[in-house]
């Protein structure tokens, strides 16, 4: 009687944990970019498919390939598994998803496997038998990821047949079954053989005695010279069916025809059960008749899509969105429209640089909460604030961080309020507040507190890069000023008018070189240099409109953007905070950097809606910036402020203004007209 029949297999699924979306996003956003061309990928797969139960049952698991966080870079492949290679093809956009010429892109794959077998590398690495096809879109905003797998196996014109399906255990005793798991074990244990899949597709043969000989697809002559008993070929079967065999047996099958023009062979499908001792139980042996001539070289047609959840042919869906994590996914979210800009319009932009930059925020007011909002669209992660004020009624219509609760019960603090209004924003950002004065000539205040504040104020400015001054008075930029210019840091300046405003950026330490030009990073000027007086208290018998700062509702905006632009363009110019000052073109011009140019001051006209790139040189008698008082306050240091703070005067002697003065008033004379004489 004849009992063959058509060999059906058991197909292959996909099971693509999370972590492999998670990763595809950082690697599509921090390297792949808009790049579509097919990259290589890496899965496995495992005969471990049977485990069993507290009641000694066997539970069944389907048969699958497995994707993981490894799986862009060939790691992370479990014991028990085996590798299978894959080809990605990302698209950008759903709709070139939907347009992909996906039987070409299967017809590569099968060719690859084909060639593999052609070329004998599939006998030296088994793995290439088994490789795959992905094609999907990720939706980066929505973490929702469209994707399809195929599993290309070739098929012979003929079908192949299974005349007789028998346990292992029938056919070897218990000697040679521990014999034969313990020489597979022994191709397990090397790295290279597991990289290659080695072990995956195996030969086996009865030996004298109780013996079980294991070797690779490429000692099939040497296995096949001894004629007392048959070789058989293993497989690492994923499958769990009683009378099938996994998908991963089809191609092994054409290249036992190709290779060696096999018409029948024993089969072992390896399904052993994890334990304390080896269970080779579930391991089933099939004589399998592959008929038909001997193939040519020329490529046989391949099946293999993957059915979706419909049970169809056709893409699945992954849709992460509302499993992940809020933080992460914000953290992505904020990076990836800064990351587009570099993809698309500036490859030479360095967000790194920017997000690790640390901004210290003097004044958490209407400029404060303007240049902190941008600062964060910036990627910058390390914001702090410093503000002695409460927040007021006025306060947030006008300042963005700030709302109707907050100025309840006599107003928060200004500066821890704005910090934590960051972290409501942001939760990734590093931000903190800090109440406290600056202080200030004209000023006069307890001597230990100015101390303290003083001290507070100089270690903010060694932990942090970059310095905004965004207060109200002018004496408050004084000594914020000095110790800018004593550590060399980025000090932007923004000040506002009714319906004018100025950004600019404070001179770099001095390089005492006269070759460098006019215009050159070191030898610009600070807020102060175009004074001829020392600061002094300017909020004394101020009238209420002379207290506040009154100007129009956009030109704190403005001027907050320019500031905060201005920083990104230093941190971005190659000779940073000493680029020299551009000033004003054509906007058609071709500019000296990538994000444009870096003025020294930009005067803003809202009447006109027109912004002037002014340069101001270094005043060598500048009451902040200049030698003589940074080598001062570098030298008493607190002593010199307190001096400062309780006579202002004593700056425009420390620099000779006062003698600048007095010049003056001599040149203030009549002169007799020359005509008279």
């Amino acid at each position: 009687m004849d009992n063959k029949k058509v060999l059906q297999f058991q197909s292959l699924s996909s099971l693509v944990d999370p972590t492999f979306w998670y990763s595809l996003t950082k690697e599509k956003i921090d390297n792949i970019k808009l790049n579509d061309l097919p990259i290589d990928i890496y899965g496995y797969y495992s005969y471990n498919s049977l485990q069993s139960s507290k009641a000694n049952n066997n539970v069944k698991i389907p048969s699958f390939l497995q994707l993981n966080s490894g799986s862009l870079n060939n790691e992370n492949i479990p014991t028990f598994s085996f590798p299978m290679k894959g080809l990605l093809k990302n698209t950008n956009t759903i709709e070139e998803f939907q347009k992909l010429d996906k039987k070409s892109l299967f017809e590569t794959v099968s060719k690859n496997i084909w060639d593999s077998i052609l070329n004998g590398k599939a006998i030296e690495s088994p793995s290439l038998l088994n490789q795959f096809l992905l094609i999907s879109f990720s939706d980066l905003k929505k973490y929702k990821y469209y994707y399809w797998f195929a599993f290309p196996a070739l098929v012979l014109k003929n079908s192949y047949y299974v005349n007789e399906i028998t346990p292992l255990s029938q056919y070897l005793n218990e000697n040679e079954l521990s014999s034969l798991h313990s020489n597979y074990q022994k191709l397990l244990e090397i790295p290279d053989n597991i990289k290659k899949g080695i072990p995956g597709y195996f030969l086996l043969k009865k030996d004298d005695g109780n013996n079980v000989k294991v070797g690779t697809l490429s000692e099939w002559e040497t296995f096949n010279e001894d004629k007392n008993n048959k070789t058989i070929v293993g497989f690492a079967d994923p499958c769990v069916l009683p009378n099938n065999p996994g998908w991963l047996l089809r191609n092994l099958l054409v290249l036992l025809k190709k290779k060696w023009n096999v018409n029948e062979v024993t089969i072992l499908c390896y399904r052993e059960i994890a334990g304390e001792n080896a269970d080779l139980s579930q391991c089933k042996l099939m004589d399998i008749e592959i008929p038909g001539e001997e193939l040519s070289d020329e490529l046989p047609q391949s099946v293999g899509w993957e059915k979706n959840v419909k049970g169809q042919y056709g893409p699945r869906l992954a849709n992460l969105g509302p499993t992940m994590d809020p933080n992460k996914l914000i953290e992505s979210a904020v990076d990836l429209n800064l990351k587009l800009m570099r993809w698309r319009i500036m490859p030479s932009l360095d967000l790194e640089k920017i997000s690790s930059t640390k901004c210290l925020l003097l004044g958490a007011g209407t400029l404060g909460s303007y240049v902190a909002r941008s600062l964060m669209a910036w990627g910058v992660r390390h914001i702090t604030f410093v503000d002695n004020g409460t927040i007021s009624y006025s306060n947030p219509v006008r300042q963005p961080l700030y709302e109707f609760q907050d100025c309840l019960n006599g107003g928060k603090p200004k500066a821890e309020t704005a910090a934590e209004s960051l972290k409501r924003i942001f939760p990734g950002i590093h931000s903190k507040g800090y109440k406290f004065t600056i202080p200030m000539p004209g000023h006069n205040e307890n001597k230990n507190v100015t101390e303290e504040n003083v001290k507070l104020l100089e270690k903010l400015f060694e932990e942090h890069d970059a310095i905004f001054l965004l207060m109200d008075s002018r004496e408050s930029r004084w000594l914020p000023t000095v110790l800018g210019a004593s550590m060399g840091k980025i000090v932007i300046n923004a000040a506002l008018g009714f319906d004018s405003y100025l950004v600019m950026r404070h001179g770099a330490k001095s390089i005492d070189d006269d070759s460098l030009p006019t215009n050159h990073g070191s030898k610009l000027g600070c807020y102060f240099c175009n004074d001829i007086v020392a600061p002094v208290d300017s909020l004394k018998d101020r009238t209420l409109d002379q207290q506040c700062t009154v100007t129009r509702p956009g030109l704190s905006a403005i001027a907050s953007a320019n500031a905060v632009e201005l920083l990104v363009s230093i941190i971005n110019s190659p000779d940073g905070i000493y680029s020299k000052a551009d000033t004003s073109s054509s906007p058609f011009d071709k500019t000296p950097t990538p994000l444009g140019l870096i003025p020294h001051q930009i005067r803003g006209f809202l009447t006109h809606f027109n912004n002037l790139l002014v340069v101001g040189q270094k005043f060598a008698q500048c009451t902040a910036c200049s030698k003589i008082v940074i080598d001062e306050y570098q030298k008493n240091g607190i002593e010199f402020i307190q001096k400062v703070i309780s006579s202002p005067n004593y700056l425009e002697q420390l620099t000779g203004l006062d003698d600048l003065h007095k010049e003056g008033e001599l040149l203030n004379c009549d002169w007799d007209d020359i005509d008279s004489i």
